[in-house]
């Protein structure tokens, strides 16, 4: 028997991460369809079209065989379009998904190479640049229909986090919290779908467990130690409990916590390869997405942390494994 060590896997075996990915955006995709009618649909569309047009406009430039199999534009384009709401324009969905693919991925060498998360980096372009449209969303009311084109004439509200970012406690019920039944993201709302999606790539094994738990964990923690009810975050931790309890329920279940955790922190190319490197990346990546949540410009800033910690995962992968090394433990990799 042949006693050579086992090579790591070539990163395009992770391909098939991808294409899970884009399946399980259609639960999503179908839940939001109920929701607002189908201009998701058709903005869903439009963003796999034009990242399936971009790859293979890159494929065309570099001479190279435009790879059929390979679904990550467009798993990138439907987890970017599902982070913004029903009534975003379709240029602007266009615009991130450009940016996603051509600026966030093909420009530091295709799939496998990219340092930041491409949907991330999509929807940080968007944000800064249509702040109006990415943070403003429409009431859902099912089967009903929001206009194909224009929707200036769509009521507009804010969403939890503009209420958890004044010092208030949103009213929305847990039910319709889990179920997605208030104005947020068309497809980052419905907690129920998102944790089936998690039980079918965990079954799947394209996710793991350290990295999520961890970061929601550190969520939770920061959203019950430090709440944003005026002076109950300078009580003692047990006093004031139910209000504690009801701003991490919130804070945690609004805001594209668990969709991150879910469908975006596990990207094979920007998460740390050993599994303590995931934990501690889950950890950092939930205390820097709470603090974009209190102090950063823009409500839901989980995909500014992202990036932000996407630039130190590998320097946290290699001090982890050199920590472990000179304590004696053994390395194994994820």
């Amino acid at each position: 028997m042949s006693t050579k060590p086992k090579q790591p896997a070539p990163i395009h075996e992770d391909l098939g991460m991808h294409t899970d990915l884009v399946y399980m955006c259609l639960p999503l995709i179908a839940m939001a369809v109920c929701f607002y009618g189908i201009r998701v649909a058709l903005l869903c569309g439009t963003a796999v079209i034009t990242a399936n047009l971009c790859d293979r406009l890159v494929a065309l430039l570099r001479r190279q065989k435009y790879e059929k199999g390979e679904w990550s534009s467009e798993a990138f384009a439907l987890l970017l379009t599902l982070l913004m709401p029903a009534t975003v324009s379709y240029y602007v969905v266009i615009v991130g998904v450009l940016a996603a693919v051509l600026l966030a991925k093909e420009a530091f060498g295709g799939y496998g190479a990219y340092p930041f998360h491409p949907a991330a980096v999509g929807y940080a372009v968007v944000a800064v640049s249509w702040p109006e449209q990415v943070f403003a969303y429409p009431q859902p009311n099912l089967f009903a229909s929001l206009p194909l084109g224009s929707t200036k004439g769509v009521a507009l509200v804010e969403g939890p986090s503009h209420i958890l970012r004044n010092g208030g406690l949103p009213t929305i019920s847990t039910m319709d919290l889990a179920r997605g039944n208030y104005a947020g993201p068309m497809g980052a709302t419905m907690l129920l779908v998102i944790l089936a999606c998690a039980l079918f790539l965990l079954h799947r094994r394209r996710i793991g467990v350290a990295a999520p738990l961890c970061f929601v964990g550190a969520c939770l923690l920061v959203a019950f130690l430090f709440p944003r009810l005026g002076d109950v975050a300078w009580s003692m931790p047990w006093s004031h409990l139910a209000e504690r309890l009801a701003a991490a329920k919130y804070e945690v279940g609004s805001g594209g916590i668990l969709y991150a955790a879910v469908f975006l922190i596990n990207d094979p190319a920007t998460l740390p390869k050993n599994k303590v490197s995931r934990a501690v990346y889950g950890l950092v990546l939930g205390v820097v997405a709470m603090m974009f949540r209190y102090y950063g410009s823009y409500e839901t800033g989980v995909c500014f942390a992202l990036l932000a910690v996407n630039s130190v995962s590998g320097w946290i992968d290699r001090a982890i494994l050199r920590a472990m090394n000179r304590k004696g433990v053994v390395r194994r990799e994820a």
